[in-house]
């Protein structure tokens, strides 16, 4: 009737559909790549942005500091009424910037976050492309205004710990440094007093804060993940670091890290080891471990609960979780700094933190 090679090829013919539809399943996912144009694109725009800064130097006394808010995310930002209430009122102190990746449906943004999109570029777990994101949200907020002296990264699963007048005021109200240890690009000399007394001067230094972490278990794995020596010379072993995604830079930081180009042309190598691969956890680290250690706090400000993490996420936290109690525990930290922001919460979880708004999260 049919000839066996006639029956196999119908088969494998009639498979082709079925196996493009599983294969994303099946197969291991690959890194995606940093393709010319993109690159080529960020670069320019990496470029503008410091020139732009250059000629509009931060000036801490005029006009008013702000914090521009970085909002990294590939899905809808569910807790968008949770951060209107937390801005209003203080549209003078904030800016905030989108990067949403545009291959996945999103909702349009609306309240705080309505028009706050910048260019953005498809983003994949496991790879340099959400180093370029938060690059990119950097140099955004780089050109956009010059009274931008922090900048914080979150995503759409952050929620915030407090009011935004005690997450302002953690932030701006930094301790005071002596003149010879303070740093001339992000300081300035004030008159400071209490109840009249004798006024003295001091030069007050900001701090970034991420989190830089050295002999973490599964670092050599982590910086062989791309093949052994890829690294080499630029980032020796001794010279690697790990730490959270997210973080709060100062304007000067901000600045290190797009004009950086050493670093990055090993960072933006595909990995070999995707199981040991996660490129935005140690670019940031390393790069101002290696530039400004002393600038730095070496902890963020983002709580992320790794109790019985699976896959390289974390708990993500459910609306039955929710309550003042957890609220309070997140806060808590083993710094002189309170946490300001936790992660990671189900979408669900936004009626039940709208309930405990005013009586706990922005009660300070």
């Amino acid at each position: 009737m049919f000839s066996t090679p006639f029956v196999l090829s119908y088969t494998l013919l009639l498979s082709l559909p079925l196996l493009f539809l599983l294969a994303p399943r099946i197969l291991p996912p690959r890194n995606l790549p940093i393709s010319i144009p993109d690159e080529l694109d960020d670069l320019a725009l990496f470029r503008r942005a410091a020139i732009s800064a250059s000629n509009r130097p931060y000036r801490p006394s005029s006009p008013t500091p702000k914090i521009a808010f970085l909002f990294l995310t590939n899905s809808d930002l569910s807790f968008t009424p949770l951060w209107d209430r937390f801005f209003d009122g203080h549209e003078r102190l904030f800016n905030i910037y989108v990067h949403a990746d545009p291959t996945v449906p999103i909702s349009p943004l609306t309240g705080v976050f309505r028009n706050r999109l910048i260019a953005a570029k498809r983003t994949q777990r496991a790879s340099p492309t959400l180093i370029s994101a938060a690059r990119r949200l950097l140099a955004a907020a780089l050109l956009d205004d010059p009274a931008n002296a922090f900048f914080a990264l979150v995503s759409q699963h952050c929620i915030p710990l407090h009011s935004f007048h005690f997450v302002y005021h953690s932030l701006f109200a930094q301790h005071l440094l002596p003149p010879a240890a303070a740093s001339s690009s992000e300081s300035w000399t004030g008159a400071v007093g209490e109840g009249g007394g004798r006024r003295e001067e001091r030069r007050r230094r900001y701090l970034s804060f991420i989190e830089i972490l050295a002999d973490e278990p599964g670092l050599w794995e982590r910086y062989t993940a791309r093949g052994d020596n890829v690294m080499l010379p630029e980032v020796p072993f001794s010279r690697f670091r790990v730490g959270s995604q997210f973080f709060i830079l100062t304007r000067s930081h901000a600045l290190l890290v797009i004009r950086d180009r050493r670093l990055w042309k090993k960072f933006r190598l595909p990995c070999r080891k995707r199981e040991s691969c996660y490129p935005e956890e140690h670019y940031f680290p390393t790069l101002l471990s290696m530039e400004d250690p002393m600038g730095c706090t070496h902890f963020t400000l983002t709580r992320v609960n790794w109790t019985g993490s699976t896959g390289g996420h974390p708990h993500t936290y459910g609306p039955a979780e929710v309550s003042p109690e957890l609220i309070t525990r997140l806060r808590k930290s083993n710094s002189t700094y309170s946490f300001l922001f936790a992660r990671k919460f189900a979408p669900a979880c936004l009626k039940p933190l709208l309930e405990i708004t005013e009586t706990v999260l922005f009660r300070d």
